[in-house]
């Protein structure tokens, strides 16, 4: 099959590349998640201008009309910069929603101010018992009069202090767990009966906890079909998550790459750390696993994502097995550092945790390998599935 960019993306790779070399050096970096904001609207600025918040949207309401390899680009870049702005929470997990659920009033007003770069959003769907589950949802929504007045509580919302708008996932009907039942709503937040918490994360990116008390919502404000909202959840988290593994793949070549100088010029007993034997099994194998990584991620790019069962065995298995090399390739970059792997000042930590990170984002490596076995556990004998758990 043929991996190679279109002469579109080559440019779209070329400028995102040139972005993170020009604005993001390392001290650059440091300053700004230093700040009070931990983030930099100039950036946010520039990337309207550049078009990225404007990859995946469609082109009838400004947007690039991209795809996922495109966003794959735009991710695995910033991935090697540590790009702290908001453009996961903002442009493909908030973006898609509006776009999947939308009303055309509702796109036509929020899609181009996203574009534009003056209206960001973040989902707030985590509640502290759901962990990985977007069924899970205790945050109830009751419709009085013309409005909805919600009551909830919504954990680790990331970008959500950066955002003028929320899109909360609540329960309008149903179980806590059933999948039926879940509406969306959008606020600006701003609202009253709204309050966010607004923290620093592990891995130096910003996020809330969102405390809901009696916010009035107008019918107006309901994303999509009341109590339908869970397929289009899971579709666009599975789409984020993606996103979030091409992020990962960036992060790892600059684990392995800077690895590999570091032991070429760290020097033990007059020669370099790179000739003794063992070290270099152990750089050969970062390769591997970083390459296993970046092959997994082009089957989930490529796959068919409008088939949802293809779409869910697709992703599950792109970040069960980059989650391993997550796991592998950091853990081994900061051995092979030594002492200067773990301290603040030194690059190689901050990647590290951000790694760390993505490797829980959206369901961490257990949960999707089971989500990947029930998917296609009816499509296989058992000595076929003992065999598959043995490979991974």
């Amino acid at each position: 099959m043929n991996f190679d960019y279109t002469e579109e993306q080559t440019l779209l790779d070329n400028m995102v590349t040139s972005f993170v070399r020009d604005n993001y050096d390392w001290d650059t970096r440091c300053n700004i998640v230093k700040s009070e904001e931990g983030w930099k609207e100039e950036n946010w600025k520039q990337f309207a201008e550049l078009g990225l918040l404007g990859v995946p949207f469609d082109e009838a309401y400004g947007g690039l009309g991209g795809k996922s390899a495109d966003l794959m680009i735009v991710m695995e870049q910033f991935g090697k910069g540590l790009v702290v702005e908001p453009y996961l929470p903002t442009v493909i997990l908030a973006g898609g929603l509006i776009s999947k659920l939308g009303s055309e009033e509702q796109k036509n007003s929020i899609i181009p101010e996203i574009i534009s770069g003056n209206t960001r959003c973040a989902f707030a769907y985590a509640e502290p018992q759901s962990r990985f589950d977007l069924n899970d949802v205790k945050t109830s929504a009751v419709l009085n009069g013309d409005d909805y007045v919600l009551n909830g509580f919504k954990s680790v919302v990331f970008g959500a202090g950066m955002a003028s708008h929320l899109i909360i996932s609540a329960r309008t009907d149903g179980e806590q767990r059933s999948e039926s039942g879940i509406t969306l709503f959008i606020v600006d937040t701003k609202s009253e009966g709204l309050t966010l918490q607004n923290y620093p994360t592990i891995d130096e990116y910003r996020a809330s906890e969102v405390i809901i008390e009696n916010l009035k919502v107008s019918k107006d404000n309901v994303l999509g079909k009341v109590n339908m909202a869970y397929d289009a959840i899971e579709e666009i988290v599975d789409n984020s998550t993606i996103a979030a593994c091409s992020e990962a793949v960036g992060i790892l070549q600059v684990l392995k790459d800077s690895t590999t100088e570091y032991c070429k010029n760290r020097k033990q007993f007059g020669q370099s750390i790179a000739k003794n034997q063992v070290i270099q099994h152990r750089l050969v194998d970062m390769m591997i696993e970083y390459e296993q990584a970046k092959s997994i991620l082009y089957m989930a790019v490529t796959a068919d994502l409008t088939n949802s069962d293809e779409r869910r065995k697709a992703v599950s298995a792109a970040k069960a097995r980059i989650g391993k090399a997550i796991k592998f390739v950091g853990e081994s970059a900061i051995q092979l550092h030594g002492g200067m792997g773990v301290v603040d000042e030194y690059m190689v930590s901050h990647y590290f945790k951000r790694a760390t990170m993505i490797g829980v984002l959206f369901g961490n490596t257990d949960y999707h390998m089971r989500r990947y076995m029930t998917l296609t556990q009816s499509g296989i004998s058992s000595s076929d599935e003992a065999i598959s758990v043995s490979v991974t």
